[in-house]
């Protein structure tokens, strides 16, 4: 290949390039602009006095009942702190009641029986409820997993679990905030 012909095809991809780069971008402000007119994309974590419509104000003012076990206390903790960043919380208009189910699953089952690893599952049933009329208002599903490893010391197996339940425990409260701050920002 010449150079002449390397510079002409050179030329050509560029102005390829450039004419696709100009496609996308009318593309994506057409995107914006579609999504900023009120009815589309509203921020979560905005608050009211930015346009948003106060969804961490609402979900600071959600009581979540006491759950039963160390890994509900844990969930519980999880979203108390997420919604109030630890402060004071807001008088209660909601009320988050959770149902937990744990289970351990074998994994990398040795030839004689015992399992090489394990993993701890968190499934969590929830209902939004809100106190002025005790109607639910949302109610969903929500899960974490976490694996663990065996080994032959107890002492390790014992804080491996404890540590998985604990990663489990912080996903199923992140998992429901993120549900929650999506159904309170939504206009009532």
């Amino acid at each position: 290949m010449s150079s002449a012909e390397y510079s002409s095809g050179h030329r050509s991809n560029r102005r390829f390039a450039r004419g696709l780069l100009v496609v996308v971008c009318v593309a994506a402000a057409g995107f914006v602009s579609a999504c900023s007119d009120g009815t589309g994309f509203r921020p979560l974590h905005a608050s009211s006095e930015f346009g948003g419509t106060g969804a961490s104000e609402k979900l600071a003012a959600v009581d979540v009942a006491p759950i039963p076990g160390r890994v509900g206390q844990r969930i519980r903790n999880e979203l108390i702190f997420q919604s109030t960043g630890g402060g004071a919380p807001l008088p209660p208009e909601y009320r988050l009641e959770i149902a937990v189910r744990e289970s351990v699953t074998s994994t990398l089952v040795k030839i004689d029986g015992n399992a090489a690893g394990q993993v701890y599952n968190v499934d969590a049933a929830y209902r939004l409820i809100r106190i002025s009329d005790k109607a639910v208002i949302a109610e969903g599903k929500s899960h974490g997993r976490a694996g663990f490893e065996r080994v032959s010391s107890i002492f390790a197996n014992v804080r491996a679990r404890e540590n998985a339940e604990n990663r489990a425990a912080k996903t199923v409260g992140e998992e429901l905030r993120t549900r929650l701050l999506a159904h309170l920002s939504r206009p009532a």
